[in-house]
């Protein structure tokens, strides 16, 4: 797998050459290894490892549903009270971070109202913070740490 813009950390792999698999701390158990998989597990274990975001209060693979439409949004971190605070959507590495990924995460959050946004392919990360009151958004230089999001 390719070299990411993030820390390495110890991964575990499991399976076999054709279908390698990674665990996946937040699921507990391993996962297919694909190229966004890679990207995930990388940023979760950034979020957690140097950011202190606590692993009890993040999730993956979050179903959603506009009308008949199924979403998932890749990740969520939610507050002590359980409440969505951030959704981190994933891309591979060789995907282009675009309008289109964006438009993404915007349609996530039409139904979780988060106060953060993020997007990554593991070589580009975009973090967007949330102003409802002013109906406007912030993108900022770097992602918080968990001790910097307001309760």
């Amino acid at each position: 797998m390719i070299r990411l813009n993030l820390p390495t950390f110890e991964i575990k792999l499991s399976g076999t050459q054709e279908h390698p698999r990674i665990y996946d701390i937040l699921r507990r158990r391993y996962i297919a290894l694909t190229p966004e998989e890679w990207v995930r597990q990388h940023f979760v274990h950034f979020l957690t490892g140097h950011k202190g975001y606590p692993t009890a209060l993040m999730a993956n693979e979050i179903s959603l549903s506009i009308g008949n439409k199924k979403l998932r949004a890749d990740s969520v971190l939610y507050d002590r009270q359980m409440q969505p605070r951030m959704i981190i959507e994933y891309k591979a590495p060789h995907i282009e971070i675009t309008q289109k990924v964006f438009d993404q995460i915007a349609a996530y959050n039409l139904l979780l109202h988060v106060d953060y946004l993020v997007v990554s392919n593991g070589l580009q990360h975009y973090c967007c913070r949330m102003d409802y009151e002013n109906h406007k958004y912030e993108f900022l230089r770097e992602i918080p740490d968990y001790d910097e999001i307001p309760p």
